[in-house]
Parts: C-alpha cells; structure tokens; sequence
C-alpha cells in the first residue's frame, strides 16, 4: 500500500491519481519506402501540417472503429453457429433477476482499504 495525503491507497488507485504525468507513447516506423514518405509529405502539405502531425491523424482515424460489434450480438452468432436454438437458451433466460448493474466504482476508501491484504 502507498501512503497518499495522509491516507492510504492501493497501488493501483494511486497510480490512477498519477495520470496527469502520463508519457504518450512514441511510435517508430523503420523501412518505410520513399515514395510512401513522400507521398505522406504531399498529404501533410495538402492538410496544412507537418509529416509528424499527418501520420499521427492516420494513426488516429485508424484507431476508431467505425463499426463496434455488440458483445450480445457475437455471442449471439457463436451460439448460432453452434446450432444452439431458444429453447436451448430458457434455462439461462430463468436465471437471471432482471435488474441491471451500475458502471463500476473505482473509488478509493477506508471500507474497500481493509478489504485489502496489505503487502
């Protein structure tokens, strides 16, 4: 356990409250081919920005997902796959109370403290 403020913490809450000195991660790209940096630059220029700040908005629009499988619907398309059909799924269907849960809390406070073996 860490002592943070005159209280104490796990690690991970901790490091949680580090976040404003995060490093972003750096990225090296090795035997990139001329005409595809050249071709970056022309893009960069077009776009009124460096070749750094180009490649960093590919990066970028590449890490969203324009489209986001639903985990209901894959587990859905497995169990069909599996051949399995609703009658195969009533048991489960009965096990379930019908309430929903809240997001999850990442607080950090004396009763979740001594929850905790210390280290």
């Amino acid at each position: 356990m860490a002592s943070v403020g005159g209280g104490s913490c796990d690690l991970l809450s901790f490091s949680s409250m580090l976040g404003r000195y995060v490093v972003t991660p750096a990225v090296t790209i090795r035997n990139l081919p001329d005409e595809a940096h050249r071709a970056l630059k022309v893009r960069a220029a077009q776009h009124g920005r460096g070749t750094e700040a180009e490649m960093r908005d590919i990066l970028e629009a590449a890490g969203r997902q324009t489209h986001r499988v639903n985990p209901g619907t894959l587990l859905s398309a497995i169990g069909r796959g599996a051949g399995l059909t609703e009658a195969d799924m009533e048991p489960f269907d009965r096990l379930r109370d019908g309430t929903s849960t809240g997001p999850m809390g990442f607080e950090c406070s004396r009763s979740t403290l001594t929850s905790y073996p210390s280290r």
